[in-house]
């Protein structure tokens, strides 16, 4: 997320802070618990937040979880809002158990963000970017009939309720290193949707 924080900051005037969170040993609600004192910490009367793949999904949880958090705008990068067949045929795997950990499973497998984050979107603009550049370790895991962006497909990334939702030509992890993304989140950021021809 260092270069989304770079441009955000350099070509959109915006203060960004990263939050890192351990995905393979932490739980799912343990880590938006870590999330919802990141975030008071910051100590500003609004924060909006961007997170790629599973931490779009934590974003969500964080929210769903701990209402009265300060306002502010959601956008997720490539997450996998209403499942995601990659995890769930790794989750069955046992020899991956350790790969994936126990917050991708918590998120995107037992219960996803579509199921449990109904009123984080009406209370809170979220805005979806999924990408269709099929490379990534998705496909070594599954084959995908529909767009996708080599990890997560575009279906996979449409949140019910959602006030925005932008496909862009991007890998999953392209979506990270992306000028227009970056630019595209913050328009949201401070729009409320994303920017169209």
């Amino acid at each position: 997320m260092y270069l989304v924080k770079r441009r955000l900051e350099r070509e959109h005037g915006l203060h960004a802070v990263l939050f890192n969170y351990p995905s393979v040993r932490g739980a799912l609600d343990d880590n938006a618990t870590a999330l919802v004192d990141f975030i008071h910490a910051q100590d500003a009367e609004r924060i909006h937040i961007i997170g790629h793949s599973l931490g779009g999904v934590l974003a969500l949880r964080a929210y769903a979880g701990f209402p009265g958090l300060p306002p502010g705008r959601i956008v997720c990068l490539g997450s996998p809002l209403t499942g995601s067949r990659a995890a769930r045929i790794l989750h069955a795997k046992e020899w991956a158990e350790d790969l994936i950990g126990k917050s991708l499973p918590d998120g995107v497998v037992h219960g996803t963000a579509a199921e449990w984050a109904d009123r984080v979107v009406r209370e809170r603009d979220v805005g979806v970017i999924a990408g269709t550049i099929s490379v990534g370790l998705g496909r070594l895991v599954t084959r995908f009939d529909e767009a996708n962006d080599g990890t997560v497909a575009v279906s996979e990334t449409r949140l019910p309720g959602a006030r925005d939702h932008l496909v862009v030509r991007a890998s999953h992890q392209g979506l990270l290193v992306s000028a227009d993304v970056a630019d595209q989140a913050a328009a949201f950021l401070k729009r409320g949707e994303f920017l169209r021809e």
